[in-house]
């Protein structure tokens, strides 16, 4: 009898146990369902003439992508699939919901099908496709985890958000250069081998003593509460002209000195 009652605790306990680590191993894939769930959103709304609303529930997107993976780190539930998972919500978010508010806002209402518009956002799906595939089956564990090959698709995203939150008026029904500029540059990027610096390892709890992200962060969110147009282009154009921008501050790193870079580190 008293074997018997150990066996039942410890079983008890195991059990506890089991179905605390299945809740955290679902945690994060609540993050990556909201963000499937801001970019299909977006896409209904977008096809309302809701624009802004669409680039908002987009850049949602954005939060919960980075959330996703940061949650995961963080209980320890790094899962191939919740990689499958976020990579299918991430091409919801950053390839069809972008792809779609271009359209809507690029055919502004008119019944026939334009060509131009068709062939223009179906590039951006198929790139957006592609760069997920690419980095699902290339990786590498040796790898420079600082660097993304090709641009990422929420900063892809980020582009097309932000361009069409500051100029929606300006850019609908009007001159259609627009998408060749906001749409097929960022698509070609994330298809690219252009090298972007990733931010994982930032947000990672195993990060130290992050107060250069934490400043960052302070100053962006102010930002959107003061200016957020003005905020919104400079962060999303910052990103996609860093490898052009980042070897020429390079030099200029040098001279911080090193306590500085110690404690920003």
């Amino acid at each position: 009898m008293p074997g018997r009652r150990t066996t039942t605790v410890e079983f008890v306990r195991g059990s506890v146990r089991g179905g605390r680590r299945r809740a955290r191993s679902w945690l994060p894939s609540l993050f990556t369902l909201a963000n499937m769930m801001c970019g299909f959103g977006a896409i209904l709304v977008a096809f309302r003439g809701e624009y802004r609303l669409a680039c908002l529930l987009i850049a949602l997107s954005v939060v919960f992508d980075i959330a996703d993976g940061a949650v995961a780190r963080l209980v320890g539930a790094v899962s191939p699939f919740g990689l499958q998972f976020d990579s299918l919500a991430d091409l919801v978010s950053f390839g069809l919901a972008p792809a779609l508010l271009a359209f809507a806002l690029f055919s502004d209402g008119r019944d026939e099908l334009d060509a131009l518009g068709w062939v223009v956002c179906f590039l951006w799906v198929a790139c957006a496709a592609i760069r997920l595939a690419r980095f699902n089956t290339t990786i590498d564990p040796t790898a420079d985890k600082r660097f993304f090959t090709g641009l990422p698709s929420p900063g892809a995203a980020g582009v097309v958000l932000a361009s069409v939150y500051a100029f929606a008026d300006a850019m609908q029904g009007r001159d259609r250069l627009w998408v060749l500029l906001v749409v097929v540059v960022p698509g070609l990027l994330m298809i690219s081998n252009v090298r972007y610096r990733s931010f994982r390892s930032l947000v990672s709890p195993k990060s130290g003593k992050p107060y250069g992200l934490v400043a960052t962060v302070v100053l962006v969110v102010v930002g959107l509460i003061t200016v957020p147009t003005v905020t919104c282009l400079v962060v999303a154009y910052s990103y996609l002209l860093s490898p052009l921008v980042m070897p020429v501050l390079s030099p200029l790193g040098r001279l911080v000195p090193a306590r500085v870079k110690e404690v920003l580190s």
